[in-house]
């Protein structure tokens, strides 16, 4: 049984809570430019002074709405600057905050609402709250509901006005590590959302132990670019490393205009998701192809990963230095240029990044550093820095974290952030660990004797074929999804004869393709059945054969018409497949192909 524990020490007060940070700031910097968010065509800073002066107004806001220590409070809304200052409010009542995402279903809304006893909702916007409204007598414990683009935060500042500054500042004098935080209901991919209870500890510990792996790679001088949803674990604890770190935080207006924004407030560094990441280099591809220059794009991306790999052994051959001296003239600066070119480096986390891609971006003058880790572990279990980069694996565990693996190679962990169970389900939390105390992550791993951890796929999606063969689905939907025309791809094949995928097409580099081979206007369904088209998605599919068993490889694909969509349950907000209810969805198509 292979185990391995992160160098490092973590040292966390009895009262350590995530206001500390910000308190900080404020009496040691308080004219520091902090928050900054889109006003039209800038991006508006607020400093850490108006920062915390108005995170208390709305703090005593919830003080006059009754709101307890305990307490929790829900949060509906995208990614922006009003959801953080919310976020700090209710922390520092000793509320803990329930993030819901914006795009969850009624269903879903109604059933994070009651499990967790929610005593005050804020939605982004009246749409958000009119489907609240329709549930809102199933739910008695929710005794207020306000919305954030009707004026909820004027209308918390009003009503905190008539409440005494000292009540608020007892409160925050209560605050404990082991006090409740926040509770985060996991989308999955499977089954019905469990709230993850984590501590002001267990998050706060995590950012600290983030902190300390990453050493000087921070400076009070960066800025970031927040784009992912605040509901998501990952996003949550970039934006408290930025805060801690003293960076200037920049809250995007809407994922639609994220090229834009990075141009406006040229961050320094960001995090994102595998999918983020292949949409980019997706992008840049495209854009190569319309202007006639996709032989040179290709060329430059092969140079860029030939230039990680040969670094990474220590050595980088001549010929590959000068061609990479020409491409960085060509295409590598502009492609930094549409990053917003000051980044450094960007995070990756929520899902694997191909190894491939991730050696481009190395090679290409940005470096991402891909963690691991789970809503249940605050979330960051491993990461890779410039330090001690492991490209193609998630890192080594952060300080005080050991990572063993059991002997099916399922990872187990332990450390501070691990969190303190399931919210109201005390079975679920007793199968979540061992029985000697470790957490049980459902994820298949590798650690090398050096300590990185390579992830290998999900135990529950592993699958078993009819000749007994056990195949990862993972790592061939990786290969597949760097193709420039393929969006996204789900291998299946338990219990058949053979492997097989559903491909769906990235619409952009479709109608282009379309466009190239006189089928311009065709529509998507019929455009799927073109024998031409198939052919090349053929090589696509060759291409991930080539990594795996003849047994493993696929034998037969589906291109579909559509994309996976998340109004479809088909993506969890982090963008990752939702295997059954795909499998659910296109149960006919995969039927088809296992006919012939």
């Amino acid at each position: 049984m292979k185990e391995m524990t992160g160098t490092g020490k973590l040292t966390l007060a009895p009262d350590a809570h995530l206001l500390q940070p910000l308190l900080e700031h404020a009496r040691d910097n308080p004219a520091r430019p902090f928050f900054l968010h889109r006003v039209g065509n800038r991006f508006e800073s607020r400093t850490v002074s108006e920062v915390l002066q108005t995170v208390r107004q709305l703090a005593r806001g919830l003080l006059a709405l009754g709101v307890e220590p305990g307490d929790r409070v829900a949060l509906m809304s995208h990614t922006r600057m009003e959801w953080a200052l919310l976020d700090y409010a209710i922390l520092a009542v000793g509320a803990a905050t329930v993030p819901i995402y914006e795009t969850s279903s009624p269903e879903q809304l109604e059933w994070v609402l009651h499990d967790s006893g929610a005593v005050a909702a804020f939605f982004e916007t009246p749409a958000l709250h009119a489907c609240y409204q329709e549930l809102a007598d199933r739910l008695p414990a929710c005794r207020t509901a306000l919305v954030l683009e009707e004026g909820a935060l004027e209308r918390l500042t009003t009503l905190g006005a008539e409440v005494e500054e000292t009540r608020l500042d007892e409160r925050l004098s209560r605050l404990r590590t082991s006090d409740l935080a926040t509770l985060i209901y996991t989308s999955g991919t499977t089954g019905r959302p469990r709230g993850c209870m984590l501590t002001h500890g267990n998050i706060r510990g995590n950012v600290l132990q983030v902190m300390t792996r990453a050493g000087d790679i921070l400076t009070p001088e960066d800025r970031t670019l927040l784009f992912l949803p605040l509901a998501h674990a990952l996003a949550k604890i970039l934006f408290l490393v930025a805060v801690e770190r003293g960076n200037e935080v920049a809250f995007a207006s809407s994922p639609g205009k994220l090229t834009e924004e990075l141009g406006m407030v040229r961050p320094t560094w960001f995090g994102a998701v595998p999918r983020v990441l292949e949409k980019v280099f997706q992008a840049a591809h495209h854009k190569a192809e319309q202007a006639g220059r996709g032989r040179v794009f290709q060329l430059a991306a092969d140079v860029a990963t030939r230039y990680s790999r040969e670094r990474a052994e220590g050595h980088v051959s001549l010929r590959t230095r000068l061609l990479h001296a020409v491409f960085d003239r060509l295409v590598y600066r502009k492609l930094r240029g549409v990053m917003g070119g000051a980044l450094r480096f960007a995070v990756s986390g929520g899902g694997p990044l191909s190894e491939r891609l991730n050696h481009f971006f190395h090679g290409m003058g940005v470096a991402v550093l891909e963690g691991y880790g789970m809503t249940e572990t605050s979330p960051v279990l491993t990461l890779n820095v410039p330090q001690a980069l492991g490209i193609g694996t998630v890192g080594q565990p952060l300080p005080e974290t050991s990572v063993r693996l059991a002997e099916d190679g399922e990872i187990l962990a332990r450390g501070p952030q691990v969190f303190q169970g399931y919210w109201h389900d005390e079975e679920a939390t007793r199968r979540a660990f061992t029985p000697d105390g470790w957490l049980m992550t459902g994820d298949l791993g590798s650690l090398d004797d050096a300590g990185y951890l390579r992830i290998i796929g999900r135990k529950k999606e592993i699958l078993i074929t009819a000749a007994g063969k056990n195949v990862a689905p993972g790592p061939l939907e990786d290969r597949l999804r760097e193709h420039p025309l393929v969006s996204q791809a789900l291998v299946v094949g338990e219990g058949r004869p053979f492997v097989a995928a559903l491909v769906t097409m990235e619409k952009q580099m479709l109608a282009r393709w379309a466009e190239k081979h006189g089928k311009a206007g065709l529509p998507r369904e019929s455009l799927v059945e073109d024998p031409e088209l198939r052919a090349e998605l053929q090589e696509a599919i060759e291409a991930a054969n080539h990594t795996v068993s003849r047994a493993e490889s696929i034998r037969k694909f589906a291109l579909l018409p559509e994309d996976f969509t998340l109004e479809r349950d088909e993506l969890t907000p982090s963008l990752k497949v939702k295997r059954h209810i795909v499998c659910k969805h296109y149960a006919d198509v995969i039927e088809r192909l296992y006919q012939h």
